[in-house]
């Protein structure tokens, strides 16, 4: 499930990529297969295991440029261990509101990101994820949770204070929105409609018609339950 729009952020051959925060590696996964050389960063051991063993799978399949090469490393968001420049690419997909300081992680992400160069950061859209919050305590007061609610215009004025010019902004999930409320409503993973709401989401995101993403297309900017934000860092 992607939430970057790789239409809107191109990324190929030639691009040096980190994914800042890479979780299950799914954008840097993607990333890889369109032939950028990628860094995925996260402190969570067994996610990067997990993304280390799935690039080893992506080259053994031939699912990547033979020339595109990609590394998972244990890093902190706060002291990138990349020197200034780094990267054309930047990657922050639902890591700021994990972030008691999300401002020193965006001045990092913009300190490795080289002129010229794009960030792309997506967060959960701020009136779904009250919905969230307002429904269920423990959705967000548990260890590594979301720590803050943000409104578009706070997050592009810290994207901004960071140097970096906005470009663009929409939204994406819709779809996923309702399925959370439910959750946090108190409909536990084993509830009939849990499970088929859960099935239908994983058609979707495998075999999904294209008529249930144009859809979802059409919902996004009413319901779209993630906010992204694509930047440039001025040359």
């Amino acid at each position: 499930m992607l939430t970057i729009d790789f239409e809107r952020f191109p990324v190929g051959k030639g691009n040096r990529v980190l994914d800042l925060g890479c979780g299950d590696g799914r954008h840097a996964f993607a990333a890889y297969k369109r032939g950028a050389d990628v860094v995925a960063t996260d402190l969570d051991d067994i996610a990067l295991k997990h993304v280390r063993d799935m690039f080893v799978g992506i080259a053994e399949a031939g699912e990547a440029p033979s020339d595109a090469r990609a590394l998972a490393l244990r890093s902190d968001a706060f002291a990138l261990p990349f020197p200034d420049n780094s990267f054309n690419r930047v990657i922050a997909a639902e890591v700021l509101e994990h972030l008691d300081d999300d401002k020193g992680a965006l001045a990092e992400a913009a300190r490795v990101l080289a002129p010229g160069g794009l960030l792309a950061v997506t967060v959960p859209r701020w009136w779904p994820e009250r919905v969230c919050w307002a429904l269920s305590s423990e959705y967000h007061e548990v260890e590594g949770g979301h720590v803050r609610i943000y409104r578009r215009g706070q997050l592009l004025g810290r994207i901004r204070a960071a140097g970096l010019d906005v470009l663009v902004t929409h939204h994406a999930h819709a779809l996923h929105a309702p399925f959370w409320w439910l959750k946090c409503a108190g409909l536990t993973d084993d509830h009939a409609v849990i499970r088929r709401y859960h099935d239908l989401l994983v058609w979707e995101m495998m075999h999904g018609q294209s008529s249930v993403r144009l859809a979802e297309q059409a919902l996004n900017p009413l319901l779209g339950k993630s906010l992204v934000v694509y930047a440039r860092k001025p040359e």
